[in-house]
């Protein structure tokens, strides 16, 4: 039985999984916070470190290959010997806004942009940090011959820092410098940013193997965590995944990539070969925990409140733009509240007009999706909010889909184990390149809309008429 690892760097810990790569059976698991503090600048060192406590107790023992996923969108610098010349860049740092404007005016404009790599320059994106380092810190770019992301550097770590870099398809396509639709680096972009030629990692196939470690460790390409993520859950073509955080995205596998001049798609890869077009919402459980905080109660006071209520909430809609938004692009919006009268002015219909206010806000971000021609018939819906009883009987009608709650799961890890069981197969002759290992879906449990279809879908129809008399347009220009 060969045993595979998958290893998930996130922004603040790292998990580990060992798999029995045919059946994807979680043999152990290891978890470690990573030493430093949460920020915008990190040591790569703390994830090495983290690695090596999460990897301790022979946890490791008789794997064969290792996969890895890390956080997205960090800037790793390296000097012409491979050190590291400042602190890596993670995370949306608000820093690189201004740099991000820049770029867009610098190659012409939104659609340029989008047409060359599927995507509009935002301040998380390598491509923005790189530009921010050149204005800020211009010492530091001088100095800067090479640029990784997380999950490259620590292959390359895993490997013991040999002089070929690689990365996937799936972290490359976040970087604003490879197109997901032409397979292929604008390194003049990176140039653009930077203000000087830097060396890229090879962007190599999903099932190909990074290298072997000194003790014959097969290691695979790796990924982003959000592309491990996807693989780990098994989502397929008419699959979308709904993220319940304080905002929110929607992703979707698709069989193209989709680029957008308005920015509000991103056209990713995804870990298979594939596509994985994001939107993103600025709010999400923030409207839940808000609304819970002015009613003291907390989420789950919340969905027992809301479930006192009747679908439509008495006639009372909330905007939840309580951020601002990014869909619709209203990044000055307040929220709102609409249809108060005197019946409507009780605890449980505000508490399902949240539920349904942020819901009907992820439900834009999919009607994205649908206008671009991606089906989407199952919604996977994940975070904690996921697992209010309020949120799982309003979201099927509202997304107009199966939606499929999974056990809470280190997923991002599972994917990266997937891929390592795919790599080593495909290295030994078990597996094809273009066929990953089926492994089981994960447990979860299925809600549907049901005979309730028409009510929601009336609920829907409330919240857009709404939506479009407060902010005539924007979702038309979404």
């Amino acid at each position: 039985m060969a045993i595979v690892a998958g290893l998930d760097s996130s922004s603040d810990s790292t998990r580990i999984v060992v798999c029995d790569a045919e059946t994807g059976a979680v043999i152990r698991e290891g978890y470690a916070a990573h030493p430093l503090e949460k920020g915008q600048e990190v040591d790569p060192q703390a994830w090495l470190m983290s690695l090596g406590e999460a990897a301790g107790g022979g946890l490791l023992e008789g794997v064969s290959a290792i996969g890895v996923s890390a956080q997205q969108h960090g800037l790793v610098p390296l000097d012409a010997e491979g050190a590291l010349v400042r602190p890596a860049l993670v995370g949306n740092d608000r820093r690189a806004q201004g740099a991000a404007a820049d770029l867009v005016d610098a190659l012409g404009d939104r659609g340029a942009w989008a047409q060359a790599v599927g995507s509009v320059p935002q301040a998380a994106q390598p491509v923005a940090k790189l530009r921010w380092l050149a204005r800020e810190e211009p010492e530091h770019a001088s100095r800067t011959v090479e640029v990784l992301q997380p999950h490259d550097w620590l292959v390359w770590q895993l490997l013991g820092r040999p002089a070929r870099r690689t990365t996937d398809r799936g972290d490359a396509s976040g970087t604003g410098y490879w197109s997901a639709a032409g397979d292929v680096y604008r390194p003049d972009l990176a140039e653009l940013a930077l203000g000087h030629q830097v060396r890229l990692p090879e962007v190599i196939s999903p099932a190909d193997v990074a290298g072997i470690t000194p003790e014959g460790l097969v290691i695979s390409a790796g990924t982003g965590e959000t592309m491990a993520a996807a693989f780990g859950l098994g989502v397929g073509p008419g699959d979308a995944v709904v993220s319940l955080g304080a905002s929110g995205s929607v992703f979707s596998v698709h069989h193209e990539a989709l680029p957008d001049a308005t920015g509000t798609i991103r056209s990713f890869a995804d870990a298979t070969g594939l596509h994985l077009p994001v939107v993103h919402v600025s709010n999400a459980v923030r409207v839940l925990r808000g609304t819970a905080e002015l009613l003291g109660t907390d989420l789950e006071g919340l969905s027992e409140l809301a479930a006192q209520s009747t679908p439509g909430s008495y006639g009372l809609v909330m905007l939840g733009y309580l951020e601002g938004e990014r869909t619709p692009h209203l990044p000055h919006a307040a929220g709102s509240l609409h249809g108060l009268r005197r019946e409507s002015m009780k605890p449980e219909h505000l508490a399902r007009a949240a539920v349904e206010g942020m819901l009907c806000g992820l439900a834009d971000a999919l009607e994205v999706l649908r206008r671009r021609g991606v089906q989407i018939r199952r919604v996977f819906l994940l975070g904690a909010a996921a697992e209010l009883p309020a949120v799982q009987a309003a979201a099927p009608g509202l997304f107009e889909a199966q939606v499929v709650v999974a056990e809470p799961a280190g997923y991002a890890a599972l994917g990266a184990a997937r891929q390592a069981a795919w790599a080593l197969g495909t290295a030994h002759g078990r597996l094809s390149s273009s066929q990953p290992p089926v492994w089981p879906a994960p447990g979860c449990r299925v809600f549907e809309a049901g005979e309730e279809l028409p009510v929601w879908q009336a609920v829907r129809q409330q919240y857009t008429a709404v939506r479009d008399e407060i902010h005539p347009g924007a979702f038309e220009e979404a």
